[in-house]
This record gives C-alpha cells, sequence and structure tokens, in this order.
C-alpha cells in the first residue's frame, strides 16, 4: 500500500492510497490510535470513491462513532482508468434498452461480471488497511447502495470479517444466490417508486438475506431520492453492531 497523499480536517484524518493499482482512500479520526471499527463503502454507478453521499457518510461514522472507513474506486471509475471490456458492455447495455429491452436484468448481469473483479480486490484493500496500527483488526461493516449493492452483497457474502452491512437499491436477479450466504444483521433500503429497479425485486432480495435480523427500510421516491434521514439510522445500526 502507497500513501499518496494526506490532509486532515475538523478532526478527520483523509489518507488517499493505491494498493495494485486499486485507488482508494481512509478516513480515521485525526490521531486516531489502536484498534477500531471500519467501513467498508461501496459507491454508486457513475461515482467514485469521494462522491459527496460517500464523503458525507464518511465524516458523520468518523467524527460521531470514532470509526476507520475506506472506499475504492471500482473498474472504470474515479482515478482508474477506462476499462474497454466494461464500456463496451455499457454501452450496448444503453442500446438494447433503447431498443425496448428491460433495463433491470442487463444491469444485474453487468454488476454480477464486475463483482467477480472487485470482491478479491476489496479483500486485498481489507487486509492492508487492517494491518495498519491507527485501524486494526477490529469489527467490519459494509456500506452501499445501487452498484455499491449489486457488488457489495457478494463481498459481504464471500467476507468472513464483515459483521453488519448496509445495502439497497439493489434487486435480486443478480444477488439472490449471494444473498441466501448472508446472516450477519442487514439494513435494507428501498425507495418504493425506484424507475431503475423493480420493486418487486428489491423485496425479494431482502427476502433471500439468510439473516435472523434484518430491516426493511421503505421511503416514497425514485432511486436517487434516498432520505438524508437514513444516515442517522446507518450510524444506530453500526454502532449497535460494530462498537
Amino acid at each position: 500500500m502507497r500513501f499518496i497523499s494526506e490532509t486532515s480536517c475538523d478532526g478527520v484524518r483523509e489518507q488517499l492510497f493505491v494498493l495494485d493499482d486499486i485507488p482508494g482512500v481512509l478516513w480515521t479520526p485525526e490521531g486516531a490510535a489502536g484498534t477500531r471499527p471500519l467501513i467498508v463503502m461501496g459507491h454508486g454507478g457513475g461515482q467514485h470513491k469521494k462522491a459527496p453521499d460517500i464523503m458525507d457518510r464518511a465524516r458523520r461514522s468518523v467524527t460521531e462513532c470514532g470509526f476507520a472507513v475506506m472506499a475504492v474506486d471500482v473498474p472504470g471509475h474515479g482515478d482508474r482508468p477506462l476499462d474497454e471490456k466494461y464500456d463496451r458492455i455499457a454501452t450496448e447495455n444503453q442500446a438494447r434498452v433503447a431498443a425496448g429491452e428491460e433495463l433491470a436484468p442487463l444491469v444485474a448481469g453487468f454488476q454480477a461480471l464486475v463483482a467477480r473483479q472487485t470482491v478479491p480486490e476489496w479483500q486485498t484493500v481489507l487486509e492492508a488497511v487492517q494491518q495498519l496500527g491507527h485501524v486494526g483488526d477490529g469489527p467490519v461493516g459494509y456500506w452501499g447502495v445501487s452498484l455499491g449493492c449489486g457488488l457489495g452483497v457478494p463481498f459481504v457474502a464471500a467476507e468472513p470479517r464483515v459483521r453488519a452491512a448496509v445495502l439497497g437499491l439493489g434487486g435480486a436477479l443478480a444477488s439472490s444466490q449471494d444473498a441466501a450466504r448472508i446472516t450477519v444483521p442487514v439494513e435494507f433500503l428501498v425507495q418504493w417508486d425506484d424507475e431503475r429497479v423493480p420493486r418487486d425485486q428489491c423485496l425479494a432480495l431482502f427476502d433471500a438475506f439468510a439473516s435472523t435480523e434484518k430491516t426493511l427500510h421503505a421511503n416514497p421516491g425514485g432511486h436517487g431520492d434516498l432520505p438524508a434521514f437514513e444516515q442517522d439510522s446507518t450510524l444506530r445500526f453500526f454502532s449497535r453492531h460494530l462498537a
């Protein structure tokens, strides 16, 4: 792991790093030492590791809970180069939707393909971050919606260090088999009028989780209308299960 920059602001230390050509960011309390809970965050499609919603949630997790938070750019996003294979598939999918095909199955297939690369990448980065003295090998949580859900479900299913997960705005077409392997507590977010992920697919994914503790949060509005107050619920959820 190579750190390429470090800044501090309002009690939050931000370190940008690169590991095996994977660009990422780590946020910790300023002056932190010793082991603490770590939240892995997955950004949405077309976004990046420092997208505004990721930054806002990360800073609150650090300042209000004392957690560490990490995020990385998924292939073809942020500081990663354009991936010709994924870009070609995305372009083809846009054309297929324009020709009348249903969007959700195409998105699900694309996310399942990308997850085959991102799951081992995230596990490698998680291993390296937990070796840092100001993070340590404490409990791990995961947060991700939309693309962050499509990639996050297989990651949580494969990663035994994750003890709790907040997921949402995703459907069962890509993730039901992986969801059936998840037994940790889950908080699942649904936008009732989601134009990208059919409601029945969201509910089917929630049903597929094998967790004995799982909570469904449904709010009115479209895919991009997730209420800001869900951040408060996320912090309470992780504080219960990781602190």
